[in-house]
């Protein structure tokens, strides 16, 4: 009877094994049979990310209010046409005199004494308001400039802020993709911890009902199915903690993306990178790439041009004006009421109170300290690139320490269940072995994503993922 009990207890706790094993076993196959047609579903979401996320969409709409303003200091160049209408109405006023009779009649009275006639008679003085009491113009004006530097400075001005805004958006755009490449591996740690708990949980319920039955038969104390119970609710605690996890690693990677916060993630099993030998060789490469450098040089760009606008206050500007149109006091437009008028307007500020020198040092202020943003940030990239280097050096250690830990804590499980088949160790050892080894295999999970998303956060800081032909 004994030997029967034996018997029966070594192969539950084979099927023990067995039902703990086998979720882990499978878990890559799930997720492969859960991949889209795709070979990267992750490059997919990606891709999804950077057409719909909200918070770019802003910083592209910023960009494309730039590309306006641009085409709207471009259009300074263009002659201005206008269309100008006015009709007037006026009395009183002032009254002009002219003395034509004063003028006048002492030459009629000599012409009529040489002539001994009245051939001259004589005239009064002439009075007329000077405003018409009926008048209109209606006329077409033509503004050309000829020499404006304000309109060509500008003109640069706008387009280093539309390079900087540009830079922005980019800027934004890799870090999108650092971001759903983390959001994406925490949501699959989430899951294969999930499936680990939940296969543990196997194991202690199949614990449990051992313990149960041989308690039924006297061969345990009750203390053996407390503890067994005691694991069990430890063990719904942890799944529940790593349920809402999952839920909430779900929502945040679909809104990276701006779909809806419960959609299904569709993943696959994701290898690991090779991890470079060394930093110095991609900080070159960021210097050349990386967004934050392009907009500080375009700071410069725009500094210097903001000195030279100051700078070219001191010249004048020329302006070439044509006028047509037609004028009368009633509106005909004959041959004889039209008129034309072309004008070459120049105008010089010659002096506006010392304005232009503060606005010029404000200017070389300005370059003065983006040079040392600029410094400063050559050194941050070098310095970040660096972190992120030893960080997945540390992390790529982790992780084949973890496997090796794991692969033993396997095997210590398996020898532990074997000689408490046979009676020759305590549950409370059982119980401690079973412990080790989900701990070491959640260990190597984290440690396993905790490799990918250093990796991402390294080719972020590297610049290595090209995200203008995303």
């Amino acid at each position: 009877m004994v030997l029967e009990i034996k018997m029966s207890r070594i192969n539950i706790l084979g099927m023990i094994r067995i039902y703990y094993f086998l979720p882990l076993l499978f878990i890559p196959f799930v997720s492969l049979l859960s991949q889209p047609e795709t070979s990267d579903p992750l490059e997919e979401y990606i891709r999804t990310g950077i057409e719909n996320n909200l918070a770019l969409k802003q910083r592209h709409a910023d960009w494309k209010e730039a590309s306006m303003r641009l085409k709207e200091a471009k259009g300074l160049f263009y002659p201005d046409l206008s269309f100008n209408a006015r009709y007037t109405i006026a009395d009183g006023g002032r009254i002009i005199e002219f003395p034509v009779g004063d003028l006048m009649n002492p030459v009629y009275s000599t012409l009529n004494l040489l002539t001994s006639s009245e051939r001259f008679p004589r005239i009064d003085n002439e009075e007329f308001p000077f405003l018409r009491s009926r008048e209109h113009e209606t006329k077409l004006r033509l503004v050309q400039p000829v020499l404006n530097t304000d309109i060509i400075y500008n003109n640069r001005i706008r387009k280093n802020s539309l390079d900087i805004t540009y830079a922005d958006l980019n800027t934004y755009k890799r870090n999108l993709v650092f971001e759903i490449k983390q959001a994406y591996y925490n949501y699959l740690k989430s899951v294969e911890l999930l499936d680990l708990l939940e296969s543990t949980m196997k194991v202690l319920e199949e614990n449990l009902r051992v313990n149960q039955k041989l308690l039924s038969n006297h061969k345990v104390t009750r203390d053996a199915v407390l503890r067994s119970k005691s694991e069990i609710m430890k063990m719904e605690e942890r799944i529940a903690a790593a349920d809402g996890s999952l839920d909430v690693s779900r929502a945040y990677f679909n809104f990276l993306l701006n779909r809806d916060l419960n959609e299904e993630i569709i993943f696959s099993v994701s290898d690991l990178p090779d991890v470079p030998v060394d930093a110095e060789s991609y900080i070159e490469n960021a210097i050349i790439t990386r967004e934050e450098i392009v907009k500080l040089e375009n700071y410069l760009l725009l500094s210097g041009n903001s000195m030279k606008l100051n700078k070219s206050s001191r010249f004048p500007e020329v302006f070439a004006v044509i006028d047509y149109g037609f004028q009368g006091e009633e509106y005909n437009f004959g041959s004889g009421d039209d008129y034309m008028l072309a004008s070459i307007v120049l105008k010089w500020d010659i002096f506006k109170g010392f304005q232009e020198e503060s606005r010029i040092n404000q200017a070389r202020i300005m370059e003065e300290k983006v040079n040392y943003q600029l410094e400063e940030t050559l050194k941050l990239i070098r310095l970040d690139i660096l972190n992120c280097w030893h960080d997945l050096i540390a992390a790529e250690k982790k992780l084949a320490a973890s496997e090796a830990n794991s692969a033993a804590a396997s095997e210590a499980f398996r020898i532990v269940s074997k000689k408490y088949g046979q009676d020759l160790t305590s549950l409370l050892e059982y119980l401690d072995a079973r412990n080790n080894m989900t701990m070491a295999e959640q260990n190597r999970i984290i440690n396993n994503y905790d490799l990918l998303i250093k990796y991402a956060a390294f080719e972020k800081a590297a610049a290595l993922f090209d995200i203008h032909n995303e």
